[in-house]
């Protein structure tokens, strides 16, 4: 794998502050407050796992994080890129936030008109203008990591779905990010092929990559998170280590989440 795909992600070598810094972060559609000041940080090299029920504000700030959903109000930093959406933003700075981070849906989102490796190569040609044959080079890489070279020139219909999201991660390493986003990557796959998903983001995490993971799936979170943050009604109600908020939370509103669950009879 070329150098600039391998390392870019890794912890930074001198310290100093997070990656990612959320500050007062707001988000309402319509008469709906989703989020109602939101703060937290993400250390380079470390993974951020969100967690809590549904409507509690953890897709809308994973998408705030890179624009697709744009706040009223709120700064968002990525690296060197800070974004104050208090005050007007222009397309360029929305561009620039953006080109930060990979993100990996629910659904996979592939085009299907084109070949896996296609798929891989379409950002890095068509957005970034990089030379198509080191595109290549890297998207081949990238399926090798994910244990998907041998689809190289398959379609999306070929693949299975845990297949399909394999590439969509692929897909998001390939534009070279300095954070990976995961919204419930698992969400929409059958039970038996989770954990082939899961093992390639373990993987990624073994590696160094950023990572800020929304999903139910506690395991995942307590074998390889740093932190863990809980969300309910916009807010961050309790943080820490997994160890902490998974085993032992201090909030009652926690217990009863990990409670319902855990044990959901």
């Amino acid at each position: 794998m070329s150098t600039s795909v391998e390392h870019v992600g890794r912890p930074a070598t001198g310290g100093g502050r997070p990656l990612v810094e959320v500050r007062d972060l707001r988000k309402s559609f319509g008469e709906l407050h989703v989020l109602r000041g939101m703060d937290f940080a993400v250390p380079s090299g470390s993974v951020t796992v969100l967690i809590g029920p549904s409507g509690s504000g953890k897709t809308t700030a994973l998408r705030c994080l890179n624009a697709l959903e744009v706040p009223e109000a709120g700064v968002v930093r990525v690296a060197d890129c800070e974004v104050d959406f208090a005050r007007p933003v222009d397309k360029r700075t929305v561009r620039t936030l953006r080109s930060q981070s990979g993100m990996v849906f629910q659904s996979h989102h592939l085009f299907p008109h084109m070949t896996v490796i296609q798929n891989v190569m379409e950002g890095p040609v068509t957005v970034q203008r990089r030379a198509r044959e080191q595109a290549r080079t890297d998207a081949l890489a990238l399926l090798e990591r994910v244990g998907l070279a041998d689809k190289a020139d398959q379609f999306p219909f070929q693949l299975s779905g845990g297949q399909q999201q394999r590439v969509g991660i692929a897909r998001a390493l390939a534009i070279q990010p300095r954070l990976m986003l995961f919204d419930e990557p698992t969400s929409a796959l059958d039970p038996e092929l989770v954990g082939e998903v899961l093992a390639v983001m373990k993987d990624l995490a073994d590696q160094g990559w950023t990572m800020v993971v929304v999903t139910h799936e506690i395991r995942f979170a307590q074998g390889v998170a740093d932190q863990v943050l809980f969300l309910d009604g916009g807010v961050v109600v309790e943080r820490g280590a997994p160890a902490q908020v998974l085993t032992d939370p201090r909030e009652p509103r926690t217990r009863q989440f990990l409670h319902r669950l855990l044990d959901p009879l």
